[in-house]
């Protein structure tokens, strides 16, 4: 091996990783090593420029919590997070059938394990609750891709308030508030009650936050829901609903919204109904179920 010069230290890089035993791995370091060297070259980051980025990555391990994971909002911020669910939705629609729901990010905030909520319960249990404007009701079904309904399946739901918490967020919230798993029944149908959520800005108390400020973006996200749904035999279908009627559709910090998944938040106007509903139904692919690492506890 020749001594190391600027023009030959990518070749050298690349040439080690040819001994990595694990063709995937050795695939994916040698396309990162040739793309950040590429890049390194092209911006030449001065050395306090350089000292700044490790700040920055090592500040993502810092601000990651019980509360929120800073390195996955970083993926979300700078769109990478939609770019490889886009990447991976395109795969999923070519081994479809005629029908398909397209998936969306998971977010910093899933978590394992929500109670268990028999159809039509209420998972609205904290100080939101009595806000009887914004009651939420919310069906649907989950069909295969052929349109049959599937029975048994597992919804995973989890929301912000209308103050725009996630209850890990927020003291005022009991522990697991505005999360719930429900299961389809015969017909392939689940509903549930809720408070309708609110747009809200992505943790801003953190590197993220700085970059976004240096950037004068706006931190908000439009209103949605979010949705894993499960069963075995079938991918995981991970995805949020967007409210039709949020300014911010097209703003969203994270870059997630796909048109397919604005659902329609409907205003109740009969005669002594209130709040809102949506109805919004979901296509299971058929093969591995395989969900994935919560980002908080």
């Amino acid at each position: 091996m020749a001594f190391v010069t600027r023009e030959n230290i990518t070749d050298q890089v690349l040439e080690v990783f040819e001994k990595t035993p694990n063709p995937r791995l050795r695939e994916v370091m040698q396309s990162l090593v040739s793309h950040l060297h590429a890049f390194i070259r092209e911006v030449e980051p001065s050395d306090p420029e350089f000292e700044l980025a490790c700040e920055f990555l090592v500040g993502l391990g810092k601000a990651t919590s019980e509360k929120k994971n800073e390195v996955i909002l970083a993926s979300d911020i700078l769109g990478a997070s939609t770019l490889i669910t886009l990447i991976n939705n395109v795969k999923r629609a070519e081994a479809a059938g005629k029908m398909k729901t397209e998936s969306a990010l998971l977010g910093p905030f899933w978590r394992k394990n929500a109670p268990h909520y028999a159809n039509g319960s209420n998972i609205s249990r904290g100080p939101e609750s009595n806000t009887s404007d914004q009651v939420f009701e919310v069906s649907g079904y989950v069909r295969d891709a052929n349109g049959n309904p599937i029975n048994g399946a597992d919804v995973d739901i989890w929301q912000a308030s209308p103050l725009g918490f996630y209850e890990n967020q927020d003291e005022e919230q009991p522990d697991m508030n505005l999360r719930g798993q429900f299961k389809t029944d015969a017909h392939g149908k689940f509903n549930f009650k809720s408070v309708r959520p609110s747009g809200y800005p992505v943790p801003v108390d953190g590197p993220c936050g700085d970059l976004l400020r240096s950037q004068l973006r706006d931190p908000y996200r439009p209103a949605h829901v979010h949705y894993m749904i499960s069963k075995p035999g079938y991918q995981v279908l991970i995805t949020q609903v967007f409210a039709d009627d949020d300014h911010r559709l097209h703003t969203d910090v994270t870059f997630s919204v796909v048109e397919s998944l604005v659902g329609k938040f409907k205003k109740r106007t009969s005669p002594g109904e209130v709040g809102y509903s949506l109805e919004y139904d979901f296509v299971l692919q058929a093969g591995e179920m395989q969900f994935p690492a919560p980002p908080i506890p």
